[in-house]
């Protein structure tokens, strides 16, 4: 039984050009979707690639049209990256886009001592900026088209989009406080990052609106990990004035806290109101549902590429500088109830 010949893997648009008997040129300009080709040529080429099996080199078209239809995605590397519910999500909204939109996109996880080589990059969307700012303004002296999520930059010259933490934050405690809780504590997150920052400016601020003062011992940092979370419930749970609530900074780190409330039988909600942040599905299987904050990090993860891409395909310097908030909205579930008398 004679096996059909495989086709060559050295196939080139000179064999591509000889079978459909143009010039490469022409098959330059089909392979690049040039309007400039007769339709009768066209299909003589495609026809030619169809049966060559010709697969373009990606670098070879950049060089042709000039332009990379590659977007990186930047973020800083974190212990348990690939565990976070954060990461996940925007890594989820920016494939999603990047797909639809026919483009490819590179992972690159950095931290502050890393370079990046952005050679061969059509644009770039850095997901926050945690020590790693000297690559953001290497990014935009080479003209790199960019934008910035998950970080509201008012000192350089570029496009973001950000959560709006610190509103979210005071909405928490105006909810606590609506309850009837005074002595209400915050298991911050990793103070390096402008969420967490503004997270605590918000508790801040909104103790500050109602008057309630602002106790030290009620502040625990961690850097959004369970474990640090888990120590900071323990020092919470110990302190000879037990908060009645507590605002944690995350989702994850608010069901260690249930967790380690459950196991000194400390019960939430009746001993201990707890709310979270992020929406995170998994708040919903904990010992109660998790009241929360929603962040729409999906979107702004879309939103980003779609802007990116309208910044690479008209260029730096004809679209505007464009920087925004994202609202959030308070997920009210079970965790949280008045405090007892």
């Amino acid at each position: 039984m004679r096996r059909r010949k495989e086709p060559s893997r050295n196939i080139s648009i000179v064999d591509v050009a000889r079978l459909a008997k143009v010039s490469i040129s022409t098959v330059s300009r089909v392979i690049n979707k040039s309007a400039s080709v007769k339709e009768q040529s066209r299909k003589r080429v495609l026809e030619a690639i169809e049966r060559l099996k010709y697969r373009p080199s990606v670098l070879a078209q950049r060089l042709a049209t000039g332009k990379s239809n590659v977007i990186a995605l930047i973020i800083p590397r974190y212990e348990g990256i690939f565990y976070s519910f954060y990461a996940l999500e925007i890594i989820r909204g920016v494939g999603t886009l990047t797909a639809a939109l026919k483009l490819d996109l590179l992972l690159h996880l950095t931290d502050a001592y890393t370079s990046f080589n952005a050679s061969g990059v059509g644009g770039i969307i850095f997901a926050d900026i945690i020590q790693n700012r000297k690559q953001l303004e290497e990014v935009l002296e080479l003209g790199i088209p960019c934008i910035v999520i998950n970080n509201y930059v008012k000192d350089l010259e570029v496009s973001c989009i950000a959560i709006d933490n610190q509103k979210a934050s005071e909405q928490v405690v105006d909810y606590l406080v609506g309850l009837g809780h005074r002595r209400i504590a915050h298991i911050t997150g990793d103070l390096l990052t402008q969420a967490a920052q503004d997270r605590l400016e918000g508790y801040t601020n909104g103790l500050k609106k109602h008057n309630i003062p602002l106790r030290e011992e009620y502040i625990l940092k961690t850097d959004y990990s369970r474990g640090q979370a888990r120590q900071a419930a323990e020092k919470m749970l110990e302190l000879k004035e037990r908060p009645t609530a507590v605002f944690v900074a995350s989702d994850s780190m608010a069901l260690e806290v249930m967790a380690l409330a459950q196991e000194r039988r400390v019960f939430v909600p009746r001993d201990l109101s707890v709310v979270g942040f992020d929406d995170n599905p998994s708040g919903l299987y904990g010992p109660v549902a998790l009241t929360t904050v929603r962040q729409p990090l999906v979107k702004m993860a879309q939103d980003a590429v779609k802007e990116l891409n309208v910044i690479m395909n008209m260029g730096v310097k004809n679209v505007p500088i464009r920087k925004k908030y994202f609202p959030c909205e308070l997920v009210i579930r079970d965790s949280c109830q008045p405090p007892q008398q």
